[in-house]
């Protein structure tokens, strides 16, 4: 064999030293095993069973972390340093991202397709779209509780009404998913209908004022206060669909629009 081909034999074996612990099983290790498995590696499994093993490991190595991967005699790192010699992307968890709204969004948007077509037969109803609505904003409202004091601590660094009155960053969610939760039932539409026009009013003009006028680059907590979802487009477009939503179903509360069957 030409040393060419046994440095390709050796670049397809790798030796995966990970945490396998009672009550422990490291998830990167699993995911460097994976990810070893299909990118075409067979991957020498050695599980660190016990404390004792894994500081023996790391003292040897002089690491700080497991699991850790070697490729042809050396030291690849961990997970992500895995992925980065395999030439694939890594995520920055800090990074700034739209993904978690546009998750949310496509999922609420289904789910309002077929809520319609259980009810009426189609799933392309006024009602799907009503319900697109309200079911976004039940499911922003959740997130939200989710951890409201995360919520409110972003929530301070851009919304006008809750820098003058801090207590309304805590009744923001629970309002909010009162009036999706309302504005699906189509129920007490003089509730839901007032309380959405007004936080999305205030919400959209807190919006225009940080991003637009004060040319802030901050993070949105539309999506709770754990997010890395920019303010800016996005979050007015949350707050003009609550104000657009409340409009619309005031005006077919009054018999403006024909064919409107809910009920104040």
């Amino acid at each position: 064999m030409s040393e060419l081909s046994e440095k390709s034999g050796a670049a397809k074996t790798a030796r995966l030293y990970r945490m396998i612990m009672p009550g422990h099983t490291c998830p990167y290790g699993l995911k460097a095993k994976d990810l070893l498995k299909r990118s075409g590696y067979e991957a020498e499994d050695h599980p660190l069973t016990t404390r004792d093993e894994v500081d023996a490991f790391k003292a040897k190595h002089d690491v700080a972390t497991t699991p850790q991967i070697f490729i042809g005699g050396e030291r690849i790192g961990g997970h992500d340093d895995l992925r980065r010699f395999l030439g694939k992307r890594v995520a920055d968890p800090k990074a700034p991202s739209y993904r978690p709204v546009f998750a949310l969004f496509s999922m609420t948007f289904l789910m309002a397709l077929a809520a319609s077509f259980a009810v009426y037969g189609t799933p392309l109803t006024i009602r799907a779209a009503e319900w697109f609505i309200a079911f976004s904003m039940a499911v922003l409202a959740l997130l939200k509780l989710q951890n409201v004091e995360s919520f409110a601590t972003m929530f301070l660094n851009y919304d006008l009404l809750a820098k003058r009155w801090v207590r309304y960053s805590y009744i923001y969610p629970f309002a909010e998913g009162l009036a999706g939760i309302l504005m699906i039932a189509g129920a007490l539409i003089w509730l839901s209908v007032p309380v959405a026009l007004f936080i999305g009013t205030v919400g959209a003009v807190s919006v225009v004022k940080a991003v637009y006028i004060d040319r802030r680059d901050i993070k949105c907590a539309c999506v709770g206060g754990s997010s890395n979802v920019p303010l800016g487009f996005v979050s007015l477009t949350e707050n003009l669909m609550m104000i657009a939503m409340a409009i619309w179903m005031a005006l077919g509360a009054f018999g403006l629009l024909p064919g409107w069957a809910h009920q104040m």
